[in-house]
């Protein structure tokens, strides 16, 4: 193996159940205000009781999952007010990680950044919203890693599960091409080391995801 080629990261167990509960819950299979049966999540994620319930202690305490009186775990709903908030705060934050990426990225990781948003604009080109949406993960993946910043990081996660949420609930609002361009641009900026062209990337995004919040919320 080259010596710049990493072996995959084995995930604890519940992080693995963290990470299958929030594509349920980003893909809307877990619909906003459902109970959460932590029975149900077991067998979904073939995980055990342990990791399910650290994983939605997890979802709990960045507001994913609500803890309501008499009616235990439920899935949040979506605050369309709230979400212009959360768009501004994740663009600070993708800004940093963009400009980290762009200058600490590995050459092979500035290679599969290019990859993961072509995916973006292949699918796009196809209208595969689902394809769309799983590239787009896989490149936010590669992009957290190159950027080494692990605080920035784990504040923009949940951040990044609302959006994607908010998009699979009003995506008919939405033009996935567009989006697509964003991303590559993006991408293009951390491959080439551009960290003002990355950063610039980001902010284009930012405005992209905020166009669209607007147009759903003034609908």
């Amino acid at each position: 193996m080259p010596s710049s080629e990493r072996p995959p990261i084995k995930l604890r167990a519940a992080d693995q159940a963290y990470e299958a509960i929030e594509v349920l819950i980003s893909t809307l299979r877990l619909e906003p205000g459902s109970p959460i049966v932590e029975a149900d999540l077991v067998a979904m994620t073939s995980l055990g009781r342990t990791p399910v319930r650290e994983a939605l202690l997890r979802m709990v305490s960045i507001g994913l999952i609500q803890q309501q009186p008499r009616r235990g775990l439920v899935v949040s709903n979506i605050d369309l007010a709230d979400h212009l908030d959360v768009i501004q705060t994740r663009r600070a934050l993708e800004r940093l990680i963009a400009a980290c990426a762009a200058r600490r990225a590995t050459a092979m990781q500035r290679q599969e950044v290019l990859r993961r948003a072509q995916a973006m604009v292949d699918a796009a080109a196809q209208g595969d919203l689902d394809a769309y949406m799983q590239a787009d993960h896989a490149l936010d993946v590669v992009i957290h890693l190159a950027s080494q910043n692990q605080s920035a990081v784990q504040c923009v996660l949940p951040l990044i599960v609302k959006c994607r949420r908010f998009w699979y609930a009003y995506q008919h609002e939405g033009e996935i091409a567009e989006g697509a361009r964003h991303h590559l641009a993006l991408a293009q900026g951390i491959a080439s080391a551009n960290e003002s062209a990355a950063m610039l990337g980001a902010d284009q995004l930012m405005d992209y995801l905020e166009k669209f919040a607007r147009r759903v919320i003034n609908n």
